[in-house]
């Protein structure tokens, strides 16, 4: 048994130039047209100002549709925009899986629970488009640290210009090229995008855990007391759902919610050096959700108690990864380097002493830095679980078995 291989090649999509998408794999099944054109969009290279940067660059399949680029998720773990020299400030998160999130809303008017919504911040709302994700898609391609494009209508003709101007016509119509319909070709182009995140392609659910769920393959011994501590004594399962839906969707390992886990600041972080686009230089906190809430008049009231708050995320392909060697970082500002680190900070937290430096720690560590937002820290679910060694290990190989592409030999 293992995974199976996930070699990059170039696409042989109709319609598109290969010299200008990003490297992928085959399509693994057929798409409709509406997913293959959003494919098409997620891939393009020509989408960013300059040239160079596609969805795909942040987002890869070969990653778990994160970020690909290992230089960068060693150290501060956020990913280089269209222009050199250019970063944001979180680490991408996976783009699968997203979709089914709701648009954000108010879970628990009198705790302030927020559920749904894109980004780590919650911002792409889903008001706009009717889905989180296809309000998401329409944002880095204007983002000056993301893909830069000075105006819709820009993204609008490169698109009308391109070598799938073809696919575009088809599935929205002829008229979408007209000068007069740059709004309404804008807002396609974020549906293919979210129609492709949507596909079987990206949510594949084909992961060992699966086919355990099917009944085709059994677990380890490790990787059944990793479950059984998931959904127990590590209270994992608690915000990040391992069981079947009522009708029997399979679990999508979230519950779209907000929480702050107390994760360190992240000194590695390019963001505070970014004068131009952070004039708080290194003053700059992350406040999530928080800091969201307090830009809508109607949501201020809840701002305090979401301070450091940010989506809880998809636990699927948390560990895919295109070679053993491959780093890839955790949480949202990327701290963690390995998921072995993460369990031990989930479970020694406040259990530690807390580190007179901030620079990022590892599982075998006896102190933890403070973190960079104090209010609002989960203490009911994480900080002190006194999970053993030999537990911690058997979380980090339940957690191996959520990567898409496993294959029974």
């Amino acid at each position: 048994m293992g995974l199976a291989p996930n070699e990059p090649q170039e696409p042989e999509a109709p319609g598109a130039s290969a010299e200008h998408l990003a490297e992928v794999a085959a399509p693994a099944q057929t798409l409709q047209p509406k997913e293959q054109l959003g494919r098409l969009l997620f891939f393009d290279k020509r989408l960013s100002e300059p040239p160079g940067q596609a969805c795909a660059s942040c987002h890869h399949p070969s990653t778990g549709w994160a970020g690909p680029d290992i230089h960068s998720n060693t150290a501060g773990a956020v990913h280089e925009g269209a222009v050199p020299g250019r970063f944001g400030n979180r680490k991408p998160p996976s783009s699968a899986y997203a979709t089914p999130a709701p648009i954000l809303h108010p879970a628990n008017w009198a705790k302030g629970v927020f559920v749904g919504g894109n980004f780590w911040d919650g911002r792409a709302t889903g008001e706009k488009l009717g889905s989180p994700a296809a309000d998401q898609a329409q944002m880095p391609f204007l983002n000056p640290v993301e893909q830069n494009n000075p105006s819709e209508a820009a993204v609008v003709a490169k698109v009308c210009t391109g070598p799938y101007k073809a696919n575009f016509l088809l599935v929205y119509g002829w008229t979408m090229c007209m000068p007069s319909q740059v709004a309404r070709a804008y807002d396609n182009i974020a549906r293919a995008i979210a129609a492709y995140e949507a596909s079987p392609e990206m949510n594949a659910f084909s992961s060992k855990y699966d086919a355990y769920l099917a009944g085709r393959v059994t677990l380890t011994d490790q990787e059944m007391q990793g479950l059984r501590l998931f959904e127990g004594k590590a209270m994992c399962a608690s915000c990040h759902l391992s069981q079947p839906g009522a009708h029997g969707q399979p679990p999508l390992f979230t519950d779209y919610t907000y929480a702050n886990l107390g994760v360190p600041r992240n000194p590695l972080n390019p963001w505070y050096e970014q004068h131009e686009f952070n004039p708080q230089d290194w003053e700059w906190t992350d406040q999530g959700l928080g800091a969201f809430l307090q830009t809508r008049p109607e949501w201020r009231r809840y701002a305090r108690e979401n301070l450091g708050k940010q989506k809880v995320p998809t636990l699927r392909n948390v560990d895919k990864r295109p070679s053993p060697a491959f780093v890839k970082p955790y949480m949202h500002n990327g701290y963690f380097k390995d998921l072995k680190s993460v369990v031990h900070f989930y479970n020694t937290r406040d259990a530690l002493p807390v580190c007179r430096t901030q620079a990022p720690q590892e599982h075998g560590v006896d102190c933890w830095p403070p973190p960079e937002v104090k209010q609002n820290v989960n203490t009911s679910q994480m900080g002190n679980l006194g999970l053993t060694a030999e537990e911690e290990d058997a979380l980090v190989a339940f957690l191996r078995t959520l990567s898409d592409g496993y294959v029974q030999r």
